[in-house]
């Protein structure tokens, strides 16, 4: 949703009428990126990418069926067998799509997508389906909160959705209706220390995931990176520079930003552990160091170093154990 965020924001400038359509539940077509959504313009035009656009023609005929004054309509689609070959999905499924004109989303929604921050978008759906209020929630708490009448209980859970900072929604029954649960965590923002191969093939592996990365050799730029958005910065310490891994990894812990990792033996992990306690870190702060830095998959090579590396920035956010799929249960997705 956030590619949307630009055209939302002139459309809404501009006066011009759209709809936006997502998920609000989904079962099956295998792993997919949880924001996509598509703004649907007054011409029938859809702009982004759901469902590899399987449903674009059907979704955008809802949309021009909405009637005036309804400010929601709740669409099943579903797609199997032989039409998920010819749609390019990896496999079948079916899903509730939520449709909502522009002009009932707020600005500061939008606003804050644009921006890459942190956000929340709660919906309140009434027990019809053709009623829907929507509420912007972030991290922390807002001058415009005042006011809202979004729960506490919901808050709360907002919060603590943003906080496994991975993209999702939540769906909650109510005695009204539902309540829906949209998160946007910032997106994980490389800061790679120390050049090199290894450091282009990180820039690389972040740009397969959508990630900004950033590659500076100088102590004092890195911390400035970091200190612009600590929610969303993840640090990666490749020098070995007492004179650059120590300070850069005193501001990361000081400032707590989202992950912290620093490659090395462990001779040389044990000397910034050293140095980092003599500058009056505990135990704690220092246990946030994810030092010899990535996954253990068994990585040789450059590329695959990168991989392992950006594995475990992903499992850290997220606030997992990597593990073995096979070895779990439930859904796999989840």
């Amino acid at each position: 949703m956030r590619e949307l965020a630009d055209a939302a924001r002139r459309w809404a400038a501009e006066g011009r009428p759209g709809v936006l359509a997502r998920p609000i539940t989904e079962t099956g077509f295998g792993p997919r990126n949880l924001g996509e959504a598509v703004l649907i313009d007054a011409d029938g035009h859809c702009h982004g990418s759901l469902y590899r656009g399987t449903f674009d023609d059907y979704l955008a005929a809802q949309a021009a069926a909405l009637p005036e004054g309804d400010t929601a309509c709740v669409r099943e689609v579903a797609v199997h067998e032989e039409e998920v070959k010819r749609a390019g999905l990896t496999c079948g499924g079916q899903a509730d799509v939520l449709l909502q004109p522009l002009h009932t989303l707020p600005t500061a929604w939008w606003d804050l997508l644009a921006d890459g921050s942190d956000a929340a978008l709660v919906t309140r759906l009434d027990a019809s389906g053709t009623r829907a209020a929507s509420t912007v929630v972030t991290s922390a708490p807002r001058q415009d909160d005042a006011g809202t009448d979004v729960s506490a209980e919901v808050v709360e859970r907002a919060r603590e959705l943003l906080a496994r900072r991975r993209t999702g929604r939540d769906l909650q029954p109510t005695h009204g209706g539902l309540v829906l649960i949209e998160t946007f965590p910032a997106l994980p923002h490389l800061v790679i220390v120390g050049e090199g191969e290894l450091a282009g093939l990180l820039v690389a592996q972040a740009a397969l995931l959508g990630w900004p990365a950033v590659v500076t050799s100088e102590a004092q730029e890195a911390v400035r990176l970091l200190s612009e958005r600590p929610g969303g910065a993840c640090l990666i310490m490749l020098s070995h520079d007492p004179e650059v891994d120590v300070p850069v990894l005193s501001s990361a812990l000081t400032t707590g930003v989202a992950y912290v990792g620093a490659l090395g033996s462990r001779r040389t992990q044990a000397r910034r552990a050293a140095s980092l306690t003599e500058a009056g870190f505990d135990e704690v702060q220092l246990g946030r160091v994810h030092g010899p830095i990535g996954l253990d998959l068994g990585a040789r090579t450059a590329a695959e170093t990168a991989l392992a590396i950006c594995a475990e920035v992903l499992a850290a956010l997220d606030g997992r154990e990597a593990r073995v799929l096979r070895e779990g249960s439930g859904s796999i997705n989840a």
